[in-house]
């Protein structure tokens, strides 16, 4: 397959496709390790030459990519109920998110997705906890910020390990239930992107393009999760969340 032929099908230059197709092996390793953070990396890096609104669906597919080579793993180690129930409450605030980002400024919404980023993952190298008063208000209202943020941005994993690294849980545990929420989570938001029309033919030709290197990604970030310990494999992860959102910031007011 040349070049050429697949910056034709992408619409993207080759420049743009070479960093893109790199930033993509990157987000699948960062999401075998973590469980997440596969769309947050893609929405601090390649949203700086492609609009947020064209970058959520191709997120979406490559998502869907992770999550099923992940699915197995992610429901030994999860709480299957707590995932179905965050799933279920985000999929009621991605049309709202999907809603802002469709009628948003381009160049505003590029900005506030890297600021997002930027700020959730100091929020979580912080261990700020969420706000909420019980468990039982807890899972429905972080899983309906973590639906808006997903239709805003495409990360609404990181709002759902807000709330899961508030909790006591161990790393695989963590990690499981993200790799569930994210699973049911493509169910649910794929009728949604219909609906909007945004998961068009050009997102599709995408994401089919980079699959097999999410893919390879996140099967190198498993091996290196299984070599982990619970103290510190988040951190790693989040340190590079915070890289890439830093350097799309600058890169956007500057340029």
């Amino acid at each position: 397959m040349m070049l050429q032929d697949l910056t034709s099908w992408t619409g993207l230059p080759p420049s743009y496709l070479v960093i893109s197709a790199t930033m993509v092996f990157v987000a699948g390793a960062v999401r075998g390790f973590a469980g997440f953070g596969l769309s947050a990396v893609l929405m601090a890096s390649i949203v700086v030459f492609v609009p947020p609104v064209e970058l959520i669906p191709v997120c979406f597919i490559l998502e869907a990519a992770a999550s099923l080579a992940m699915f197995r793993g992610g429901l030994r180690e999860a709480d299957l109920g707590t995932a179905v129930t965050l799933a279920l409450f985000s999929a009621i605030g991605v049309p709202l998110g999907l809603a802002l980002t469709t009628s948003i400024d381009a160049d505003l919404s590029k900005l506030f997705a890297l600021v997002l980023v930027l700020t959730l993952t100091i929020l979580q190298l912080l261990k700020v906890k969420m706000a909420v008063t019980s468990q039982r208000v807890a899972i429905p209202v972080t899983g309906f910020a973590a639906g808006v943020v997903s239709g805003l941005a495409s990360i609404g994993g990181m709002v759902i390990a807000l709330y899961i690294l508030a909790s006591p849980k161990k790393a695989r545990e963590m990690r499981g239930a993200l790799v569930l929420y994210l699973f049911f989570g493509m169910l649910t938001s794929s009728v949604t992107l219909f609906l909007f029309g945004v998961l068009d033919e050009k997102a599709v030709v995408r994401g089919a393009i980079f699959s097999p290197l999410v893919l390879a990604g996140v099967f190198v970030g498993s091996k290196l999760f299984s070599r982990s310990l619970d103290q510190t494999y988040r951190r790693g992860c989040l340190y590079l969340l915070m890289l890439f959102a830093g350097a799309g910031l600058i890169r956007t007011v500057i340029f």
